[in-house]
């Protein structure tokens, strides 16, 4: 009599304890069994490999991961271009405000500026839309001469921002009050814009492409230690 066979004689016999229990393996040691067995297999290939051969190995990691990042960044740089479309202060008139504000403001961050060439803080911040607008070209600047926009509008309050974000009005400026006066410059409006998240900030110097270095799975120590050293 084999006391291990799966009988049910042998089953009466190991609940009445005259032959001592089967033993059971569950399907978790099972898994812990193959785990194990996969990570020595894979120790004693490394074991196995002389320093010429660690080298190719960390060379194609390297590869591979720089080969994933530059790929992740084309993406990125295709998206963006496709959405960099305007690149200009374009001026509007008051049959051009439904489609080229409202409705294109749904899509994207628009920037709509009133005002009058004869006022000096107009032409101001004209001229400093158009520097922003080539430099955001994913968000439309448009100008348009307050009275097309606003009948009866109060030249007292040019110039005159409204800023457009997700197609509400995000934000009224009028007169140039806080952003410097007569001595504005284009990163004030830069940060009203970039508050308003009407703009895109380019991406900051940090987060260029890494080096192999940076990415190897052999040297990580060495890379650690680089490390260290209103609405209207």
């Amino acid at each position: 009599m084999n006391p291990d066979e799966d009988t049910e004689w042998n089953d009466i016999l190991r609940a009445k304890g005259i032959i001592p229990p089967k033993d059971e393996i569950t399907e978790d040691q099972v898994m812990d069994a193959l785990e194990e067995i996969i990570a020595e297999a894979n120790s004693k290939k490394l074991d196995e490999k002389d320093l010429d051969e660690l080298d190719e190995l960390e060379d194609e990691e390297d590869e591979r991961v720089l080969l994933e990042y530059r790929q992740k960044r084309m993406a990125e740089m295709q998206a963006q271009a496709e959405k960099d479309v305007f690149g200009e202060l374009t001026q509007i008139s008051e049959q051009d405000f439904v489609k080229e504000v409202t409705e294109a403001s749904k899509e994207v961050s628009v920037v709509v500026h009133l005002f009058k060439d004869q006022y000096p803080a107009c032409r101001l911040m004209n001229a400093h839309l158009s520097t922003l607008a080539q430099k955001y070209k994913s968000t439309k600047f448009v100008k348009i001469i307050s009275d097309n926009c606003i009948h009866g509008y109060p030249d007292q309050n040019l110039p005159t921002l409204l800023i457009y974000v997700a197609g509400d009005l995000r934000k009224q400026q009028i007169g140039l009050l806080g952003l410097g006066g007569m001595s504005m410059k284009p990163e004030d409006l830069e940060n009203l814009f970039d508050t308003c998240g009407a703009i895109v900030r380019s991406r900051p110097a940090h987060s260029e492409e890494p080096t192999k270095k940076q990415f190897s799975i052999y040297s990580s120590s060495a890379a650690l230690s680089d490390d260290e050293d209103s609405d209207y």
